[in-house]
């Protein structure tokens, strides 16, 4: 079963995500963590999320090459983000057909995996291209990955609504 959770940034999403993924399973489930430290606020906010998930999960941190990992895990993971992960490739400029091949990997895997995904939609379009092309690119994974999902929450306020 493939399931996303999509919101906007300190939406709750990830909390809610995380609490899903745990009642799905028996075991310690995969935490699949993306995001690249690149600075030392972003270095905080990874070791707020490693203590709110504390150790019910199994970490493993995995910038780039996420179906490789999630196709030799043994239980269900939680890929902990997606809008990370796409701003890591864009970083280290991998071509948009590397991006999506890697997303149809990842969903052709016979494997119980949760997306999470910011909403960025809903915001202003920005002034440089290099945003833009991240707003349009997370858009269209998101839209890629939702349609491919057996269940879609969106969330709000902490508040996760099943919307597929």
């Amino acid at each position: 079963m493939k399931t996303l959770f999509i919101g906007g940034i300190k939406s709750g999403k990830s909390k809610n995500a995380e609490a899903y993924t745990l009642a799905q399973t028996q075991e310690k489930p995969i935490y699949l963590a993306t995001t690249e430290f690149i600075d030392k606020e972003l270095s905080a906010r990874i070791e707020k999320h490693k203590r709110q998930r504390e150790e019910r999960f199994i970490t493993i941190e995995e910038p780039l090459k996420l179906s490789r990992t999630v196709a030799a895990s043994q239980d269900i993971v939680l890929i902990e983000c997606l809008s990370m992960w796409i701003n890591n490739m864009l970083y280290h400029e991998f071509p948009h057909a590397d991006i999506y091949e890697e997303v149809e990997r990842l969903l052709a895997l016979e494997k119980d995996i949760v997306f999470v995904i910011n909403d960025v939609g809903s915001c202003i379009i920005p002034d440089n291209a290099l945003a833009r092309e991240f707003l349009d690119l997370n858009g269209r994974i998101a839209q890629m990955v939702a349609s491919s999902c057996d269940a879609v929450y969106h969330t709000v306020a902490g508040i996760s609504t099943k919307i597929k």
